[in-house]
């Protein structure tokens, strides 16, 4: 087990000068947090509509499990082209600057998710609705592809060392509260008869998007570019472009990046995705019922984000990072127990020890240790790629793999389990083998 970096103390103008004011930093902390809830509300409000309307409206006339696999499947197109949308926005935020690659990633999101509200349905156009539902998805991927690695890093440039780590976080905070918000519109019109909240219903959280872009787009408009990128930006541009110099100059970190990574995607495909379909489909809870539940275990994830980023701000990421896979290898059984129940109380408390205390403390630490691995000239890159192939291998097939073990297993969800820990024994493993770079200056870690 590799011991945490240490470097001699460098504090003062050197280190100061890197740090934004206090007041621009809670700007740009808030501007990280609200992007990245907005750019979320969008694409989990898709993940949750793939499990209770999108396998009735776009794909019909299929066996329910059919029907279901092939819905989790235009989910998965959208994780699919995340790591695209890694590779293009870091590419170009690593050189044009991470404010403008945050300002297009809103606008992109919000006109593709709009657009989802308003398409036909299979009935009026034929198999033309779910080829638009699919590229809007990957349309929708693209962006946050770019989103979370700007919004993370923004913030994490910005920040004084002793501060990284929750700095860090407000962009991963982000994440549940726009599934709060996501989840809370959804189930507020399932309460609809069914007929139309099928017909109408689901629709309006889509369009209401557009509202949502616009925010977004002001705040992130009166937010400044961090120095050190700013003091990168005067030296001439490296003639590699970023990906090449990951892959050639630091492959070891972009692997720890993403597995990692893994675990804190597998715990939101898992109990953010698939376990909300599984509830509903059991028949035993309704779907608003299900939805409402989601949403105050969203409160709780933040909770244990903010918990485990504070933590490794005094303790280091990986020691944080590590205990976090620990738990949720652990709970894996426990919580898929919980979901066999069927009860009201069960689910609530699945979702609160599965997705909010496991991805509260294998997720919420992992934006600073994730910058911290990459110097500032491919940082974008490395972070977002990293992380949005943790989020393609840990979260964009989960759904539909939980879906046929859990068929398989005739009833019971060991077999669910099982997936889950191996994924974050990978994650694990990664941490075991790698260093902790929280007491280094951000002008030390290039």
């Amino acid at each position: 087990m590799t011991k945490q970096i240490t470097t001699s103390p460098n504090v003062g103008s050197s280190a100061d000068a890197y740090h934004a004011s206090p007041r621009d930093l809670r700007r740009i902390q808030f501007s990280s947090f609200l992007g990245t809830a907005i750019e979320y509300y969008d694409f989990i409000l898709y993940a949750t509509a793939a499990g209770i309307v999108f396998n009735k409206v776009f794909f019909v006339g299929l066996d329910q499990h059919v029907a279901l696999i092939l819905s989790f499947a235009t989910l998965a197109a959208g994780y699919a082209a995340r790591p695209l949308g890694g590779l293009i926005f870091g590419h170009l935020g690593d050189r044009l600057g991470r404010k403008t690659i945050l300002v297009v990633t809103v606008l992109i999101m919000g006109i593709a998710s709009t657009l989802m509200g308003l398409l036909p349905t299979a009935h009026q156009i034929g198999v033309m609705a779910p080829v638009l539902l699919v590229s809007l998805r990957i349309i929708q991927g693209i962006a946050v592809g770019g989103e979370w690695g700007g919004a993370m890093l923004l913030a994490f440039e910005s920040a004084p060392r002793k501060k990284r780590g929750l700095a860090a976080a407000f962009a991963y905070m982000g994440a549940p509260a726009g599934t709060i918000i996501g989840t809370l519109a959804l189930s507020g019109f399932s309460l609809l008869p069914e007929e139309q909240f099928l017909s109408w219903g689901w629709r309006i959280p889509f369009i209401f998007s557009a509202v949502l872009m616009l925010l977004g787009i002001f705040i992130r408009m009166k937010v400044s570019e961090s120095q050190v990128f700013k003091e990168m930006a005067k030296k001439p541009a490296p003639k590699k472009v970023p990906v090449a110099e990951l892959v050639i100059n630091h492959p070891t970190k972009l692997l720890r990046a993403i597995g990692s990574g893994l675990s804190g995607q597998m715990a939101q495909g898992l109990m953010g995705a698939w376990a909300i379909a599984f509830a509903v489909q059991q028949a035993v809870l309704h779907q608003s019922e299900v939805l409402n539940l989601k949403a105050i275990g969203g409160i709780f994830t933040i909770t244990f984000v903010v918990i485990a980023a504070r933590l490794s701000d005094r303790l280091g990421r990986r020691k944080v990072l590590i205990w976090g896979n620990v738990i949720g290898i652990v709970l894996a059984f426990p919580v898929m127990w919980l979901l066999e129940m069927g009860t009201a109380m069960a689910f609530m408390l699945a979702i609160i020890l599965g997705l909010s205390l496991v991805q509260g403390f294998t997720a919420g630490p992992y934006g600073a240790y994730a910058g911290e691995l990459f110097p500032t000239h491919v940082r974008y890159s490395g972070a977002s790629i990293g992380y949005q192939l943790a989020a393609l291998l840990g979260a964009g097939f989960t759904p539909m793999m939980a879906t046929a073990l859990a068929a398989a297993g005739g009833g019971s969800l060991h077999l669910v389990a099982i997936l889950w820990m191996s994924f974050t024994a990978v994650s694990l493993i990664s941490l075991i083998f790698s260093q902790d770079a929280s007491k280094r200056e951000i002008h030390e870690l290039n």
